[in-house]
């Protein structure tokens, strides 16, 4: 298939993934790294909770957490940056 029907397929909304090979795709910046962190109990209580509440593992909700986060922090410098 040439690129210019793929991408015509693409911008309407149209299955383009039989026409791609997945079997190598990465998500870039996603390479994991172990870390061991401590939290009081009340912290891994609370935690947990809202991870049971939201259906997702207490470690997904801290990933979510900390890239909320750190999304907010990013917008909030480039805001300070554009001001200034």
């Amino acid at each position: 298939m040439k690129a210019k029907d793929f991408d015509e397929k693409f911008d309407n909304d149209e299955d383009i993934l039989n026409f791609l090979d997945l079997s190598k795709a990465k998500r870039v910046l996603q390479d994991q790294k172990r870390v061991n962190v401590d939290f009081p109990v009340w912290m891994l209580e609370s935690l947990d909770k809202e991870a049971s509440r939201v259906g997702v593992t207490r470690q997904s909700i801290i990933k979510i957490w900390l890239a909320e986060r750190l999304e907010q922090l990013a917008v909030n410098k480039d805001l300070q940056r554009v001001s200034h």
